[in-house]
């Protein structure tokens, strides 16, 4: 699945207090076009449910008369270096003033069995100042999402945790570095989880396989970017 535009009736979008607040965002605009950028997690939120969806829904609603365009450009199994290979056709493109940008899950996944299919620190810092720079250079701002979990279970529990944890801190550094705004989705699930999942479960709670989204996350994803990025 590529890019795709999404025009949907409204859905009502509840702000948690653990997600990044929107002091620092300017307000949309008349014509804002919004590129949500990223891998599988992306790809699915256009769907019915998802979170790209939820999102264009209620802004949509709030704000009838601006004109809001949505594109979601996720593609699955995608790592930093493949968001830097298609930024221009899928992103730049497009022309958008906002890019969204939740990326990191495989970056750290795909190196658990063997190092060489993942993405190195190094190069997911690297890789990601170099995207948000290119973007930026365009005019348009940034929101850059920390990668969320692989597995449910309490902190440090889940066996990728520390990995993920590290490359969730490159990129609230990045963020910082490159004058962008931060959704710390990362941090918003530990807690959340801690205070949700009981019986300690692997998934069920905010995904369905450990790693993707069931409806429950997507609408919980949709809340932090929307509390992110719109006054």
């Amino acid at each position: 699945m590529r890019t795709r535009d999404l025009s949907l009736a409204a859905v009502a979008v509840l702000c948690a207090p653990a997600f990044a607040g929107a002091a620092d965002a300017p307000p949309l605009k008349k014509g804002e076009k919004i590129v949500f950028l990223g891998d599988s997690i992306t790809q699915a939120g256009v769907e019915p449910t998802g979170y790209v969806t939820l999102i264009k829904a209620a802004l949509t609603e709030k704000h009838k008369d601006l004109g809001i365009e949505i594109i979601g450009a996720g593609i699955s199994g995608n790592k930093v270096p493949d968001l830097q290979k298609r930024l221009q056709k899928d992103v730049l493109d497009k022309k958008p003033t906002l890019v969204v940008i939740y990326i990191g899950i495989n970056d750290v996944w795909h190196g658990e069995s063997n190092p060489a299919n993942g993405t190195s620190k190094e190069k997911y810092e690297a890789g990601l100042k170099e995207i948000i720079g290119k973007i930026k250079g365009t005019g348009a701002r940034v929101v850059l999402c920390t990668p969320t979990v692989i597995g449910e279970k309490k902190t440090g529990t889940n066996k990728l945790d520390a990995q993920l944890d590290e490359y969730a801190a490159i990129s609230r550094t990045v963020a910082k570095d490159t004058g962008s705004q931060l959704c710390d989705l990362r941090k918003a699930f530990v807690e959340h989880l801690a205070k949700n999942n009981d019986k300690d479960k692997e998934s069920g709670i905010l995904t369905s396989d450990r790693v993707h989204l069931n409806d429950a996350g997507n609408k919980f994803v949709a809340d932090a970017i929307i509390t992110t990025i719109d006054k």
